[in-house]
């Protein structure tokens, strides 16, 4: 297997050292997830790719690997936050004005680039749109450079569609082709019922020039690639993010250890080939 390597000083003049930020705005998502607009307070924004996650540090709490889920022109970044654990749950919990601590970004990237001229197959399930989102505005910002693009996107149920605000728009393009699905809904529900990998056989793409980036559950990943190998897509031209524990981001500590690989400087976007032996083990 061949990984990628990083210089963790490859990440700034500082990497472990967590630069000030401030919450410009909380938009509650669900019940349990809201999105943090974040400004630097000294008016610099580093560069990211999409794809890419930041180090967020909620004072007297600690600090998590967040993705990247947008980034305004004003230079704020837009983080997506679960509340599943006390870090996650002090970040959820922030208001506007509070200041938070941030490092980064860290990290591989989609290969947004690398698909021009092909399809492109955009798989997302649960939150793992947020990560997603980036590369999905990439791709209709310079849409042209790119042959059919389908988004395909899966929820627990209708109450938990992530950002139905942006889908609603991405769905009314004519060059566009977005299919949702949700595991179970109520009969006032009269869209797709089912499991996301199985939007896979519906979407209109050339299997021999495609390129698909997945992210969601490890289970729903898995279930995503069979499904896209099934349909021909070649093994290197399947991307899926692989977030993973990380405690340093940058490769030292072990905590997101996959194999030989370290997500948070290999990853955490990996082409499928590089990880397939790996990728069917949970216990990894």
């Amino acid at each position: 297997m061949s990984m990628a390597t990083t210089d963790p000083r490859a990440a700034g003049p500082a990497p472990f050292v967590p630069q000030a930020y401030r919450v410009e705005e909380v938009t509650r998502e669900l019940a349990d997830t809201v999105s943090l607009r974040l400004a630097p307070l000294d008016g610099a924004r580093p560069d990211f790719r999409p794809g890419q996650f930041n180090m967020l540090w909620a004072f007297g709490v600690g600090e998590a690997a967040i993705s990247i889920s947008d980034v305004e022109t004003d230079g704020s970044f837009v983080h997506t936050v679960r509340a599943v654990g006390a870090v996650s749950g002090a970040l959820a919990g922030l208001e506007v004005g509070t200041r938070v601590g941030l490092r980064g970004p860290f990290g591989t990237g989609w290969r947004v680039a690398e698909a021009r001229g092909a399809d492109v197959v955009v798989v997302a399930g649960g939150l793992g749109l947020a990560p997603l989102r980036p590369a999905i505005q990439a791709l209709l910002a310079d849409r042209a450079r790119y042959g059919r693009v389908a988004i395909l996107v899966g929820a627990r149920s209708p109450e938990t569609l992530l950002y139905p605000e942006a889908l609603a728009p991405w769905q009314r393009r004519p060059d566009v082709e977005v299919l949702v699905t949700v595991d179970h809904a109520g009969a006032d529900w009269a869209g797709r019922v089912g499991v996301v990998p199985g939007l896979v056989p519906r979407a209109a793409f050339d299997a021999d020039d495609c390129v698909a980036l997945v992210c969601g559950p490890e289970v729903m990943m898995r279930f995503t690639v069979a499904a896209l190998r099934h349909a021909g897509v070649a093994a290197e031209r399947i991307h899926v993010s692989m977030e993973r524990n990380m405690k340093c981001a940058v490769g030292w500590c072990g905590h997101c250890q996959f194999g030989p690989a370290f997500v948070c400087k290999d990853g955490p976007v990996m082409r499928y080939d590089a990880i397939a032996d790996l990728f069917s083990i949970p216990e990894v």
